[in-house]
C-alpha cells in the first residue's frame, strides 16, 4: 500500500482573524490619539493564528496586522516616532515567531500522521481481518486501541479453516509497543502455520507455548519469563457437531449468547499463559454446546477491565444479555458504543472482540 502524504486544506479561521485585524484597526482610527489601546492589540491576531493556521496564513495575518499598525500610525503618530516604531516592531516580532511556531506545529503533525499510518499498516500486516464467513459460521471482529494516535498493540486474534471445522485464537500479549507486536506476530504466524495440521487442540496449545518461549529466548528474555507472556484461548468449532472445544491459557472465559441467556464458558481444565517457560504443563480441552443461532463472544481483558467514572468494571455478561439479535456485526457495534459510553470514551488498555454465530 503506497504512502500518500496528508492533504493540505486551509484550516478555518483565516477570515475571522482578518476581520479581527480590521475591527481593531477601525477602533484605533476612531479612538482619540491619547487612548493608545487598539494599536498594541494588533499583535494579538498573529499570535492566535500561530496556534491554528498554516505558516503562510499566519504570515498573512501578521502582514494585515502590520498594515493596520501603519494605518493607525498615519492617523495618530509620526511614523518615525519611537512609540509607533516599538509597537510596529512588536507586531513584526510576534508575526515572525508565529510563523515559526506554525511551521513547527505542522511538522510535528505531519510526523504524527505518518507514524499513525505506518502503525496502521503494520497492524494490518500482523492482525489480518477475519473472513466474514467461515463454513457455517458468521464472523465479526473489533479492535479498540487505548492510544488513539497509534493503533498498535498486543491484542490478537486469528481464524483458520481445517478439514472438519474452524479454529480460532484470541490472545493478549503482556506489554505494549513494538515488543508486544513482535510477540503477537510470532504467535499468529505459528497458529496460522500449524492450526490446520495438528488435529489435537491440546498439542497445538503446547506447540504454540514452546514457540512463544523460544521466541523470548531468541530475544534474550529467558531470564524474565514472568515479564513476557501471552494469555490466550484456543477454540475448535466443528462444522457438523453442535459443540465447541476450547483450551484455556490464562485468558478471560468466552461467553455464549443463546437468545437472552448468557453462558460463561468456565473451563474445568485451566493452564498458565503461553511463554512462561514452566516446563511441561498439563492442559486439557473442555467441550461446550454451541448450537444453531448461538453467538460466541471472545474478548480480551481490556473489555472487562474498562471502568466507569466511579471505578466499576464493565459488566460484559450483563450488558450482553440486554442485546437481541443474531448478527455478529450488530452485536459488536452495540458493544463498541456501549463500552465507550460506559468508559467515558477512554480505555486504559487495548480491547479486542470476536463474535461468531452458527447458522441455523
Amino acid at each position: 500500500m503506497p504512502w500518500h502524504p496528508p492533504s493540505r486544506e486551509r484550516p478555518a479561521g483565516l477570515g475571522p482573524l482578518l476581520a479581527l485585524v480590521a475591527l481593531i484597526t477601525v477602533i484605533g482610527i476612531f479612538t482619540p490619539s491619547y487612548v493608545r489601546v487598539a494599536s498594541p492589540l494588533l499583535a494579538v491576531p498573529p499570535a492566535l493564528a500561530a496556534a491554528r493556521l498554516s505558516p503562510r496564513d499566519t504570515g498573512y495575518v501578521g502582514a494585515a496586522s502590520l498594515l493596520g499598525e501603519v494605518v493607525i500610525g498615519i492617523g495618530h503618530y509620526d511614523l518615525d516616532a519611537l512609540n509607533w516604531l516599538v509597537q510596529a516592531a512588536a507586531v513584526v516580532l510576534v508575526s515572525i515567531v508565529g510563523v515559526y511556531l506554525a511551521q513547527l506545529r505542522e511538522s510535528q503533525l505531519d510526523q504524527l500522521v505518518r507514524t499513525r499510518r505506518i502503525a496502521e499498516i503494520a497492524q494490518q500486516l500482523v492482525l489480518r481481518p477475519l473472513p466474514s464467513r467461515l463454513g457455517p459460521l458468521r464472523v465479526a471482529q473489533l479492535y479498540l486501541a487505548a492510544e488513539r494516535e497509534i493503533q498498535l498493540g498486543g491484542d490478537l486474534y486469528a481464524a483458520v479453516r481445517t478439514r472438519s471445522g474452524t479454529r480460532v485464537l484470541i490472545g493478549d500479549v503482556r506489554g505494549k509497543g513494538l515488543p508486544a507486536v513482535g510477540d503477537a506476530a510470532q504467535l499468529l504466524g505459528a497458529f496460522r502455520g500449524t492450526a490446520h495440521q495438528q488435529p489435537d487442540l491440546v498439542v497445538l496449545a503446547d506447540t504454540l507455548d514452546a514457540g512463544v518461549t523460544g521466541h523470548h529466548a531468541e530475544d534474550g528474555e529467558e531470564n524474565l519469563p514472568q515479564e513476557s507472556f501471552i494469555t490466550a484461548v484456543l477454540v475448535d468449532i466443528p462444522d457438523e457437531t453442535a459443540v465447541l472445544r476450547l483450551v484455556q491459557c490464562g485468558h478471560p472465559p468466552p461467553l455464549v449468547l443463546s437468545g437472552h441467556r448468557v453462558r460463561v464458558l468456565e473451563a474445568a481444565h485451566t493452564s498458565p499463559p503461553l511463554g512462561l517457560d514452566l516446563g511441561p504443563v498439563e492442559r486439557g480441552a473442555d467441550a461446550f454446546a454451541f448450537e444453531a443461532g448461538d453467538v460466541l463472544l471472545l474478548y480480551t481483558d481490556g473489555v472487562v477491565e474498562a471502568r466507569d467514572a466511579g471505578g466499576a468494571f464493565y459488566p460484559l455478561a450483563e450488558r450482553l444479555s440486554q442485546w437481541s439479535g443474531d448478527s455478529p456485526e450488530e452485536l459488536l457495534d452495540h458493544l463498541r458504543a456501549d463500552l465507550l459510553a460506559y468508559a467515558g470514551h477512554r480505555l486504559d488498555d487495548d480491547a479486542a472482540m470476536v463474535a461468531i454465530a452458527r447458522d441455523a
